[in-house]
């Protein structure tokens, strides 16, 4: 499969979960969470999806924008910069209630290194989750408190993941 192929049935996969979890949370109190913003598409349709709801997004740094289109980066107050393990220990302070819906897209070209993150992410963002809430995720976390759910139809199981807060 090509790369530009492979893109695709990513983003398709997203979007179908994405999409899944806002109906999912339509009952459930709080903002989401978006975990990188990279260029800004995946926030740009949260919006889309969900323009009640405050949206924070955790990034590594500004510099990151500069993949982002301008239309798609966030108000200051709903941006929180720094190494997501520092920020989502200290979200809790900032947010004004437990998130509804959180999704996490970070990435790495360190496999390993982002499997480890990953396991310790999860644990850390589950205190930030209101009860019956939705993590939609890239990766698998692997936490006891996390319910892990079926994906929409046509996501090829292990393409995405989605999980519900216990």
């Amino acid at each position: 499969m090509s790369r530009l192929d492979s893109f695709i049935r990513r983003m398709v996969a997203q979007r179908a979960c994405l999409n899944w979890a806002a109906e999912a949370v339509a009952g459930i109190a709080g903002p989401v969470l978006e975990l990188g913003l990279g260029n800004g598409r995946t926030y740009d349709h949260l919006r889309e999806l969900m323009p009640e709801r405050e949206i924070y997004v955790f990034e590594r740094a500004m510099r990151s924008f500069g993949r982002a289109h301008a239309m798609s980066v966030p108000p200051e107050k709903f941006l929180i910069l720094g190494e997501i393990e520092n920020t989502l220990i200290s979200a809790a302070a900032r947010l004004p209630a437990k998130a509804a819906l959180a999704h996490n897209d970070l990435g790495t070209s360190d496999a390993g290194a982002y499997e480890a993150l990953a396991l310790r992410m999860g644990v850390l963002l589950k205190h930030l989750m209101a009860p019956g809430g939705i993590i939609v995720s890239n990766v698998i976390l692997q936490v006891s408190e996390l319910i892990s759910l079926d994906t929409p139809p046509g996501v090829k199981p292990g393409r995405y993941f989605i999980y519900r807060v216990s």
